[in-house]
């Protein structure tokens, strides 16, 4: 019912906010009544940037290529034209609109969102995606679905199988997630379908990035595309908080369960990313052990497991669900808040995905990165890749010497965009740890799990993607990290002088061995033995090796003069003897 009012400019006030709130909604686009009641009994009020900017485009016919983050509404910019464009059944009309995805996971939602948003339509749809017996499908299909939603391989099975399937009538194809179809390995798949298909029809493309290949893919299937792509600059959600810890592989355990009951709330969802299947059953074990309660998602698992733990997640019957990657773009999980990185993913695409789970639909969310040594180029060609800065935690002596400005400092530096990473507080770690290793070594199951995750692990370092070789430079040249901002409050308390203490003791190098020392000793007492002779022999062995770095410093400091740029004679002239002697103190040091 309209809104009474009791004055003439109340009246005009209220008009202006109804044309205003009108002219940013849904109802500015022009959708049919059955159409715009599905979208707003979905819960939708407002396009997001990236349906705002393709529906109208969609709606007018043409091809469209749309590139913007995980999570930014993309599936909702292609369904609501597409319903609107086939408007009703049509009995005898043979399949008129393809959305194809990459996995499974991905089909069952997009086929959820559209059931949502047509559900005052006579529309049918069909699901044709691996893992379902073949002849259910075909019953599905003899029904004459308006729309279908698959996956590349299983459509090709369908294809080579049924005579009469045609792709003809086929008038709106969308290819979702399409450099991830490339990734997977459909590219010839997909190729094959756009044979098959009419000329006539409208193509559309969403993507969160654009490789090359997929690049090539779209000039060879669209017509005149137009190009919409948002979040250049940020490609991650501004409203997500990134976190890199760095620690050893044997402390990643400790480091998880210290996250999830010391730094994560229980009423948050979280995510966790590992590496393989075999260590998504080993930390599911083991949190089983500990009283922590997970659902897990891998590709290999039963169809039906995999459905119940998935539905348990979403209904919040467990608050942890462990998954690979193949959950990184299946799964819609809308109200999710945190992301666990347990192992670093390789490519900076892939964090993006994976984290792109987070922080949706206006909520702020965080994203906690495990860090070993060797994924510390990794993390320097993911901020190369977000064009981000990155520093390391100061040192707990520094922090110690002036707390309140270092403290400052951290957060005008997280203000400006910058990445920080740091170590968690050791002695907790140690606890933990010591704790778990007893759980693993008492149970055969888990040490059985985790023989069978080292080797896994070993398999999947040999075959992962190799960081870029100037990242792998500057590791090894990056400053050593403190205890990372997140952990405030051990900071101020009274372990900090402790940390401090114990990274000195790991920083210590002692001038002589112990055999010198007692040598030494001996000879102080002018005592002979075996003990006297050590220090003759490792003064020689010192000697002979000084002379070999000092070497080796001569010849680099050599070369490093050569490629410099040499001055102006008229500089060299009027310096003289002195630019020699700074030479000479050069080569020296």
């Amino acid at each position: 019912m309209p809104m009474l009012v009791s004055s003439k400019a109340e009246l005009k006030r209220w008009e202006k906010q109804q044309k205003k709130s009108k002219s940013c909604g849904f109802e500015s686009l022009g959708f049919s009544s059955n159409v715009f009641r599905g979208i707003k009994r979905k819960g939708y009020r407002v396009p997001t940037p990236i349906q705002r900017k393709t529906m109208p485009l969609i709606m007018s016919g043409a091809d469209v290529v749309a590139m913007a983050r995980t999570g930014s509404g993309k599936t909702a910019a292609f369904l609501s034209p597409m319903l609107e464009r086939l408007k009703q059944h049509v009995p005898q009309g043979g399949v008129r609109a393809l959305v194809l995805s990459p996995t499974r996971d991905l089909a069952l939602q997009t086929l959820k969102f559209a059931k949502e948003l047509g559900r005052f339509t006579d529309l049918r749809i069909s699901l044709l995606v691996g893992g379902d017996s073949m002849e259910s499908q075909f019953e599905e299909l003899a029904q004459n679905p308006d729309i279908i939603i698959a996956t590349p391989g299983r459509l090709m099975h369908h294809l080579s199988e049924v005579d009469d399937m045609s792709l003809r009538t086929v008038e709106y194809v969308v290819f979702d997630e399409a450099d991830c179809l490339f990734e997977m390995g459909f590219a010839e798949q997909l190729h094959q379908i756009l044979t098959q298909l009419s000329e006539n029809r409208q193509t559309l493309l969403f993507s969160a990035t654009m490789p090359s290949a997929l690049a090539e893919f779209a000039k060879a299937g669209l017509r005149d595309p137009q190009l919409v792509r948002l979040d250049l600059e940020t490609r991650i959600s501004p409203d997500l908080t990134l976190k890199f810890f760095t620690l050893r592989h044997e402390e990643k355990c400790a480091a998880l369960i210290y996250l999830v009951r010391e730094e994560i709330r229980s009423d948050e969802q979280t995510l966790i990313f590992v590496s393989t299947k075999h260590h998504v059953e080993f930390l599911n074990s083991l949190f089983g052990e500990e009283g922590i309660e997970a659902s897990i998602c891998y590709g290999d698992m039963d169809q039906d497991a995999r459905k119940m733990n998935v539905a348990r997640f979403r209904s919040r019957k467990t608050m942890l669900l462990i998954v690979t990657d193949v959950a990184a773009r299946g799964i819609d999980i809308p109200l999710l808040d945190n992301v666990i990185n347990w192992d670093f993913p390789p490519k900076p695409k892939m964090f993006v995905h994976r984290v792109g789970r987070a922080a949706r639909a206006g909520r702020t969310g965080s994203a906690y990165s495990f860090v070993t040594s060797e994924d510390l180029p990794y993390l320097l060609d993911l901020h190369l890749f977000l064009s981000k800065p990155i520093r390391a935690a100061p040192g707990e002596e520094e922090v110690m010497e002036n707390f309140d400005g270092v403290m400052s400092n951290l957060e005008q530096a997280l203000a400006n965009g910058e990445t920080i990473y740091g170590r968690f507080p050791q002695t907790a770690l140690d606890l933990i740890s010591d704790r778990l290793r007893d759980t693993i070594d008492s149970s055969a199951e888990l040490y059985a799990l985790q023989v069978t995750c080292n080797r896994a692990f070993r398999l999947y370092s040999k075959t992962k993607p190799a960081p870029s070789k100037e990242s792998v430079k500057r590791a090894k040249t990056l400053p050593r990290e403190g205890l990372h901002p997140m952990f405030k409050r051990v900071l101020q308390g009274g372990e900090l002088s402790a940390l401090a203490f114990s990274e000195r003791l790991k920083s210590f190098r002692p001038k002589q061995t112990i055999l010198e020392a007692e040598g030494e000793a001996a000879k102080s007492k002018h005592l002979q033995g075996p003990s006297s002779t050590w220090v003759d022999v490792m003064r020689k062995k010192r000697e002979i090796h000084e002379g070999v770095i000092n070497l080796v410093q001569k010849q680099r400091t050599s070369s490093k003069l050569e490629q410099e740029p040499k001055p102006e004679p008229e500089v060299l002239n009027s310096m003289g003897h002195e630019k020699k002697g700074t030479i000479l103190l050069l080569s020296t040091i």
